[in-house]
């Protein structure tokens, strides 16, 4: 597994982000070549209105399409779909009802060509890399994700047996940070996500981080919080950093969404 993504910078509705306890989420990232951008564009929108229906009826709380930036034909992924679940159930149990919500979607639609549409979708991507995740700690606030959001993904790569260690450093020493930074107005949201599966010693990364932001000029602004650390909060910085092995990050523009 290469290298993965994400991440925001638009979204076409106003939308606040998603804060129930429990999100579990599933990512599809995209390989897509250049004169596959439009093929592409009209796939996703065919299984946008199957989305909607998936949406109404419990199956699923969200669906986001990402274009990743800086995208390019060599940078691994173009593209990432993000369906979000409220339980690890639905979300490993997500195609039972399937063609009953493509024929809702499409009811006078043969079965000819919705089968069409699918050979379609083979061919306007490569569907390169699926994620399960669960979120485990997230910032709190009240946050409308508006056009022009920007957003930080980090991944990072955890030994097995450090992942108590991992995620008390990142609840109990870096979260506050980001929460002074959400209470401020200089941050939209942080949130923590483990992998589920894939899942052990070979795979690339295991947990991710999701920073969001207004605006492109609060994010390539941001700051920690203001003043000196003292000697033992320097302390826990760099005990925390030793805990996980930051792969990269990467930007991308989320340009549809159904919720």
């Amino acid at each position: 597994m290469k290298k993965l993504i994400i991440i925001a910078f638009a979204v076409l509705l106003a939308m606040p982000l998603i804060a129930q306890e429990n999100l579990y989420v599933v990512m599809e990232l995209m390989k897509v070549d250049n004169e596959q951008e439009m093929d592409y564009w009209e796939t996703e929108q065919f299984w946008k209105k199957i989305h909607q229906e998936r949406l109404k009826a419990g199956e699923i709380i969200g669906w986001d399409l990402w274009q990743l930036l800086p995208g390019g034909e060599d940078q691994g992924y173009q593209y990432a779909t993000v369906n979000l679940y409220n339980s690890a159930e639905k979300m490993f149990d997500a195609g039972g009802d399937f063609m009953k919500h493509v024929k809702a979607a499409y009811p006078d639609m043969s079965e000819d060509d919705v089968y069409k549409k699918f050979n379609a979708t083979a061919k306007a991507r490569d569907l390169a890399v699926r994620i399960f995740m669960e979120r485990i700690d997230q910032t709190e606030g009240d946050v409308s994700m508006d056009v022009g959001t920007i957003a930080y993904i980090d991944f990072m790569k955890v030994d097995m047996g450090g992942y108590s260690a991992y995620e008390k450093a990142e609840t109990e020493v870096f979260k506050p940070w980001h929460q002074e930074m959400v209470n401020d107005g200089s941050k939209g949201y942080w949130g923590l996500f483990r992998f589920m599966v894939p899942y052990g010693s070979d795979t690339y990364a295991s947990h991710i981080t999701v920073n969001m932001f207004e605006n492109l000029q609060k994010a390539l602004n941001q700051e920690g919080p203001g003043g000196d650390l003292t000697d033992a909060q320097q302390k826990a910085v760099e005990d925390g950093l030793k805990t996980r092995d930051m792969k990269f990050t990467y930007m991308a523009r989320l340009i549809d969404i159904v919720r």
